[in-house]
């Protein structure tokens, strides 16, 4: 059988568990692919796309990437459009050059993560950072009913393009841009994209309460927002596990086996902590 082949590319890219995930998947079907990570830095993803033969099928994008790819794929999907974001790249034909096609799977994921750890009503949205994943979870919020936003970044400038295609659409919610440092006020859900450095103090006393708190970072674990948090907390390995498992589909064209991609990130995340124990003098 031809060798098939899958990656996750971006800078840093050491931590990332997709491989983990995406080889739990192949195994539990018998799928004889592979999946490794690959440092692309910023600017140099043309390059490595170039070089890519009719071995590879997919592609899973993370920083900085997820926006450069948008001008270097054939066809996007729509909500990869909407989006201005791509973290999926599917490649098909295998004389010559593959085509590229582009999609945005962090959206359906960070729907499906939050729902599955609640059922609650959603209408309003505090989301810390100001990027591409807090762009990406902000249509999700969008499509899940969310109607006003409060975009906290420390860059007000570098949040405009989220802005922009927040607030672009019929289902527009109204959004609020301030600084990260400004008092933050109550609401149905909060979204964090910052890293936990940037977890302040203030920040994370303030938002303790949140109904909803969903923090896309996964490791290190918990984040002092998820730590504190008192009401429901979605993961970054939530969302890291549903929109891998869309990704899978759309690489195999299988249903992705979601306990096993989910049990492997676990396992693989719990031997990290555990050795970061061990490290500490």
């Amino acid at each position: 059988m031809e060798r098939t082949v899958c990656g996750v590319l971006g800078d840093p890219i050491s931590h990332s568990l997709s491989p983990v995930l995406h080889r739990a998947g192949y195994a539990a079907l018998g799928l004889p692919w592979t999946y490794d990570a690959h440092r692309v830095p910023s600017g140099s993803l043309p390059q490595f796309l170039a070089g890519l033969d009719g071995t590879w099928r997919g592609l899973s994008l993370t920083m900085p990437l997820k926006r450069e790819a948008v001008a270097l794929v054939a066809d996007l999907s729509e909500r990869a459009r909407r989006s201005g974001a791509v973290n999926t790249v599917v490649l098909d034909g295998h004389e010559g050059s593959p085509t590229l096609w582009g999609d945005n799977t962090d959206i359906p994921g960070a729907v499906a993560a939050i729902r599955e750890r609640s059922a609650g009503v959603l209408r309003t949205a505090t989301i810390l950072g100001g990027g591409a994943t807090a762009t990406s979870v902000g249509l999700a919020l969008v499509e899940m009913g969310v109607e006003q936003i409060a975009l906290l970044v420390r860059t007000p400038e570098r949040a405009r393009e989220t802005v922009e295609v927040l607030t672009a659409g019929s289902d527009a919610p109204a959004v609020d841009v301030r600084l990260l440092s400004d008092p933050v006020a109550p609401s149905d859900v909060v979204v964090s994209t910052v890293p936990a450095s940037a977890q302040h103090d203030d920040l994370v006393r303030s938002l303790a309460e949140s109904p909803v708190l969903f923090d896309v970072v996964y490791d290190p674990w918990p984040t002092p927002l998820a730590a504190a948090a008192t009401g429901v907390v979605v993961s970054g390995l939530d969302l890291l596990v549903h929109q891998a498992a869309v990704q899978f589909t759309h690489f195999t064209g299988q249903p992705a086996p979601l306990e096993a991609m989910r049990a492997a990130g676990e396992s693989a995340l719990a031997a990290r902590t555990e050795q970061s124990r061990g490290d500490q003098p």
